[in-house]
């Protein structure tokens, strides 16, 4: 995979099988597609959205680690106790273009990003180190995620992933695809 120099771990929080398959699976693809490492979700476990996952990865490449949390609010406080930076993404926070500078001018490269599902306690605003918003309007958590994820590495839209199976020739006007 093209280098990132960020290991970066997503918790989604409040994992709900009848409601938020679609939007945790998009979160973990948009995660896997943009760099993350590790992609962790709280709530109802749901084995058939890991699987999901898991196929794509097992397709397309990677080493992207999926994993049901039991207890966030303790994952994420160790994850800052082990010397890593927790960024909460939500709409109350401050706008990314007045702090992503400062985010990536942190010595520490080691980031869990926490994006919501319903309401987020406010413990989980106590625990981030930084509480980011990509606008202040209603928007999902695939969006943010992937905003938030490009402008932390413009070249996330280039990497490449080890092990792939099949591959993508872009072009412009019709469907390119390989099998390695």
């Amino acid at each position: 995979m093209t280098q990132n120099i960020y290991k970066v771990t997503i918790l989604r929080l409040g994992h709900r099988p009848f409601r938020d398959k679609r939007i945790t699976t998009h979160c973990a693809l948009v995660s896997r597609a943009f760099g993350a490492e590790r992609f962790c979700y709280s709530g109802v476990q749901d084995n058939e959205v890991v699987n999901v996952v898991e196929k794509v990865r097992e397709r397309w490449g990677g080493d992207f680690k999926m994993e049901y949390v039991d207890k966030p609010l303790v994952f994420a406080k160790r994850f800052k106790e082990s010397g890593g930076v927790v960024i909460h993404l939500t709409m109350y926070g401050e706008n990314i273009t007045d702090k992503i500078k400062d985010i990536k001018g942190i010595s520490v490269k080691n980031l869990l990003l926490i994006v919501g599902g319903s309401k987020v306690p406010r413990e989980y605003y106590e625990v981030a180190d930084y509480n980011v918003a990509i606008g202040n309007q209603p928007h999902s958590e695939v969006s943010a995620l992937a905003i938030f994820l490009y402008m932390l590495n413009n070249d996330c839209l280039k990497l490449e992933f080890e092990n792939t199976k099949i591959k993508i020739i872009p072009s412009n006007n019709k469907k390119k695809v390989i099998n390695l």
